[in-house]
């Protein structure tokens, strides 16, 4: 698919079909995660991916939402602090921004393969670290459900590009 086409019918999906995601699929969409450019190529990020059979209640503490479960999987995309560029002018750290380019790829790829996502931001943190046993140092950015949709998308409402972009200064 031309990437025009797969960004425009992208969307987040909300009902998953039970059929698994073929390992070619999902080491397909993994792999779109790792060539994900980050801050000086410094890659600060864990992808965990969770099979949701046999463990709908346990990763239902993460986001409560039936259709989170649906899906076969649910791929946690985790920052490491200390392993992220840090900008020498004011100490900012890329973790987050590196985090949600990685997310992007590996949601755009799965798109491109049929696959849907949706992703989550307004997680419970502190049953997301405790569930994926993460270190102190790692912290869940995002999660998205991967597998087939059993929905289809609603109208794509967006700003116009005239509300969203300033050209020379503010």
């Amino acid at each position: 698919m031309e990437y025009s086409q797969l960004i425009a019918q992208r969307y987040s999906v909300r009902a998953y079909r039970p059929d698994p995601v073929e390992d070619e699929k999902l080491k397909q969409v993994l792999e779109a995660a790792r060539l994900a450019p980050t801050a000086a190529n410094r890659q600060p990020f864990q992808l965990v991916v969770m099979h949701t059979a046999g463990r709908k209640e346990e990763l239902g503490r993460i986001y409560r939402r039936e259709w989170f479960v649906q899906a076969p999987i649910i791929i946690a995309v985790c920052a490491v602090s200390s392993q992220a560029w840090v900008r020498e002018s004011d100490r900012f750290n890329a973790r987050m921004i590196d985090a949600a380019i990685v997310a992007d790829h590996l949601i755009l790829a799965a798109a491109d393969l049929g696959l849907g996502t949706c992703w989550i931001a307004a997680f419970n943190v502190a049953a997301a670290r405790e569930v994926l046993g993460l270190p102190e140092d790692v912290e869940p950015v995002i999660f998205t459900p991967l597998g087939y949709p059993a929905d289809s998308a609603g109208p794509k409402v967006r700003k116009p590009l005239e509300e969203l972009v300033r050209y020379e200064h503010w």
